[in-house]
């Protein structure tokens, strides 16, 4: 079995210092953070970027800033900036990162309801960021809430819309009014996956350890942290995103799984 990329999604667009004060904001508390889940064993930091004062943000130059900042703390990690951004803002908007010729993005496959809102990634939108990501160089990480998004995204790439084989999938179980975080749902997902993808699963909130475990068993790889869920354990919140990672190395290890280190991961997610 391949060794066991770990993802931290430090902070995401929902998550707030009132759920949790170790959330960050700051370009330094942004990079603290992910220089801690680099230290724990994360290979991958998923970004999105805040202003100081906690309002979610797509401008590309807090994320130029956030990146380098990220880099400096972590050397040689990979960086996945989302594009996905916060629901309600445009298509130009959540693009913006892209612009700086990331490694790898994520890119969302099909709209959703998505706690209180709606995430709108219609046709027309996953087409023209599977079109920019094609023309930037770019990985895409596709981000699939549910069966469907699944199906969209093989159709995008087999028409040539959007980067192919090998393909790099993230499940994302448990967001409210989307699939839930169940073994038998991500076991289903997985079954429908092309020869040679590679595939990391996230379970939000309750369901972030289960999927965890069933991540590290089944031979793909895990995202953790702050964006997905804010607890170490019930009733204990995380004092940072590396207590989030530390907690994922812990079960793999106790799973017989290694822990990849970001030339090791690029080399399964065929990036080097």
């Amino acid at each position: 079995m391949e060794k066991l990329i770990i993802t931290a999604a430090i902070c995401g667009a929902e998550v707030t210092k009132a759920h949790n004060p170790a959330v960050p904001y700051t370009v330094a508390e942004m990079a603290r953070e992910a220089g801690r889940a680099f230290s724990a064993g994360a290979a991958v930091i998923h970004v999105h970027v805040r202003e100081d004062d906690g309002t979610p943000t797509q401008d590309r130059e807090r994320f130029r800033v956030v990146l380098d900042a990220i880099r400096t703390a972590c050397p040689g990690v990979i960086l996945i900036p989302s594009t996905g951004g916060a629901v309600g803002m445009t298509p130009a908007e959540r693009l913006q990162p892209t612009e700086l010729f990331p490694e790898m993005a994520t890119l969302d496959c099909g709209t959703c309801n998505f706690g209180g809102g709606i995430f709108v990634n219609d046709l027309p939108t996953m087409e023209a960021f599977g079109r920019r990501m094609l023309e930037n160089h770019i990985k895409p990480e596709y981000e699939c809430f549910e069966l469907g998004h699944l199906a969209a995204a093989l159709d995008l790439a087999e028409r040539g819309l959007a980067p192919g084989a090998p393909m790099h999938f993230n499940f994302v179980l448990g967001v409210p009014g989307c699939a839930p975080a169940t073994v038998g749902n991500l076991d289903h997902l997985v079954r429908q996956l092309p020869a040679g993808a590679t595939w990391t699963v996230t379970g939000v909130g309750r369901g972030a350890w289960p999927m965890a475990a069933a991540g590290i068993i089944m031979g793909g790889h895990v995202r953790v942290g702050l964006e997905d869920n804010i607890y170490l354990e019930k009733g204990r919140k995380a004092a940072s995103n590396g207590e989030l990672v530390e907690k994922a190395v812990r079960l793999a290890r106790e799973l017989g799984r290694e822990i990849a280190g970001p030339d090791e991961a690029r080399r399964i997610l065929s990036l080097a």
